[in-house]
């Protein structure tokens, strides 16, 4: 058997063991929203994670630092109302996220086998970069990792508009997921306005999500220019003409989001 053909067999073989692992989590998660005190369910659920742990450490090559493993144990974190990290997720929530954690892996695989991407494993090239795992939208994840190593290119190139209204975009995004998975009944209570989340404004989605203990007050530094990238973004259209970003402001705005970016994960 040639390299490649025990590589794909060997890809094979773990792309099998993740697919009975997510087959049983899905029975189990559906098992535990049905009934959360299920004893039964809690039991086959400890022994499914304890399985998920042992195939997420082998596919990290034991490496707590890995972002794989980074993932795994992120998934049985929740957030108080402070913000902080916290133990106790309910268990049906913690399935989910497990489930999420072997699709990430499902993922990195299934572009190894097409020759895109470098093994999970420690013997790793370099394990791609997984800054975003704490946001809940899966499909955002990668969305955002793309357009953050843009923001990064774009400053390192002297584009400070480009890299500014990308950090913005950024900024923008991941605090609306928090705020959509924190949910509009929770946030009344802290003062948010009526309506949906979508129709917010940016800096109104700033204070609502600070009001409400996701983030902290790191986005007191955000410039003017970058509160208004929207409105300024719209007007430069329209003119056909652009205000210059200053240096400055650009990587100010990239600091607040690496700011709010750790508030946002407990782990980070």
């Amino acid at each position: 058997m040639s390299i490649d053909e025990s590589m794909r067999a060997q890809v094979e073989t773990w792309l099998l063991r993740l697919d009975v692992l997510m087959r049983r989590g899905r029975e189990l998660r559906d098992s535990l929203t049905t009934d959360s005190s299920d004893s039964s369910a809690i039991a086959a659920t400890r022994a499914w994670q304890e399985d998920c742990g042992v195939t997420v450490n082998q596919l990290s090559g034991g490496s707590k630092a890995h972002w794989l493993a980074r993932s795994f144990s992120s998934a049985f974190l929740m957030r108080s109302a402070s913000g902080q990290a916290a133990e106790g997720a309910p268990p049906a929530e913690i399935v989910k996220r497990l489930l999420d954690v072997l699709e990430q892996a499902v993922a990195a695989l299934s572009a190894m086998d097409d020759g895109k991407s470098p093994v999970l494993s420690a013997s790793s090239e370099a394990p791609p970069p997984h800054r975003f795992d704490f946001v809940h939208n899966a499909e955002l994840r990668p969305i955002v990792e793309r357009a953050y190593i843009e923001s990064r290119r774009a400053l390192e190139e002297a584009d400070y508009d480009v890299g500014l209204r990308t950090a913005c975009g950024i900024l923008e995004a991941i605090v609306t997921d928090a705020l959509e998975y924190q949910g509009l009944s929770a946030l009344a209570a802290s003062g948010a306005p009526a309506g949906k989340i979508a129709d917010w404004s940016f800096n109104t989605r700033l204070a609502v999500a600070e009001r409400a203990g996701l983030i902290r007050n790191g986005c007191a530094r955000l410039p003017a220019v970058a509160r208004a990238y929207r409105e300024n973004s719209q007007a430069a259209e329209e003119r056909d003409t652009q205000a210059p970003v200053s240096e400055r402001d650009a990587r100010q705005a990239g600091q607040v989001l690496r700011v709010v970016m750790r508030d946002l994960d407990p782990g980070r």
